[in-house]
């Protein structure tokens, strides 16, 4: 009995190489922004047409910044979560260039997965 030996290289199949429609360039910022009630969110237009959301107990942030932020390299959406005395918060940045649609559903996965209490 012989085991088949593994070459070098990767194997795959003629369907995983198909070609695939990625969706690129910046789309519409309002499949982000519209996930946002104003109850629960505040929003803030500066000067520079950047957009700011803040929830009402601040802990949760969020940042269009069309033109990129400034004293960054192209960074166009910025999501913090301020955390507590014991867990640590977390941030996630995005590029100008990032989809909207991949924004939208990060955030979306963010409020999803933050109850009311």
């Amino acid at each position: 009995m012989t085991a088949a030996s593994s070459g070098p290289g990767f194997s795959t199949t003629v369907e995983a190489l198909r070609l695939r429609k990625w969706p690129l360039g910046p789309g519409q910022a309002t499949l982000v922004m519209d996930q946002f009630a104003t109850d629960d969110f505040n929003l803030v237009v500066d000067d520079r047409a950047d957009v700011h959301v803040n929830s009402k107990d601040g802990r949760f942030y969020l940042g269009w910044f069309p033109f990129g932020r400034p004293g960054t390299d192209c960074e166009g959406w910025k999501i913090a979560i301020t955390g507590t005395a014991k867990v640590r918060g977390y941030q996630m940045s995005f590029d100008t260039e990032t989809p909207a649609d991949i924004v939208a559903a990060a955030v979306a996965r963010v409020l999803e997965t933050s109850p009311l209490v």
